[in-house]
């Protein structure tokens, strides 16, 4: 029968934590992605952020700049100025959305897909980076248990954001 520490031994065993350590991977995994990126000919001035932008716009082609916000979860302001940014780069475009005057479709520019290919190619290296040392079977371990976690943190949240809603 397995049976899970006591909090207090797991801190013994591991003083980082779950937490702690998962937020030092990524912001380990940001610097060496922003250190390959500035290394990149095509956009050495892309900031991750920027980057993660530009990626969910080509994964979700003319998604509401809102909706967008949402998927990013960041707040509408901050998106705002980060498509702000890519835009004034001439890599994203807003389009009115035809169905609702108020509302923006955002859209990727043909300047947008060689850059989307550069960061395609820097998050590859600091994956390969970040995996060095692993077997194979151990990497691809990782990130479906690294998804588990992913999805029982979306399914907790969702389910806290309906319970707020009854309320």
């Amino acid at each position: 029968m397995n049976q899970i520490p006591a909090a207090g031994d797991a801190l013994r065993a591991n003083p980082d934590g779950f937490g702690f350590l998962l937020a030092d991977v990524a912001r380990l995994m940001r610097r060496a992605f922003r250190a390959g990126m500035s290394a990149e000919p095509l956009c050495p001035a892309l900031t991750p952020a920027q980057s993660r932008v530009l990626t969910w716009i080509w994964r979700h082609e003319g998604a509401h700049q809102r909706a967008l916000a949402d998927l990013l979860d960041i707040q509408p302001m901050t998106l705002a100025r980060l498509v702000d940014q890519l835009a004034a780069l001439g890599l994203v475009e807003r389009r009115a959305d035809p169905a609702d005057r108020r509302a923006w479709r955002l859209h990727l520019t043909a300047l947008a897909r060689p850059r989307l290919h550069a960061i395609r190619r820097t998050g590859a290296a600091t994956r390969g980076t970040a995996l060095q040392g692993f077997a194979p079977d151990e990497a691809e371990q990782l990130i479906t248990l690294l998804g588990r976690v992913r999805g029982n943190l979306a399914g907790a949240a969702q389910g806290c954001a309906a319970q707020e809603e009854r309320s």
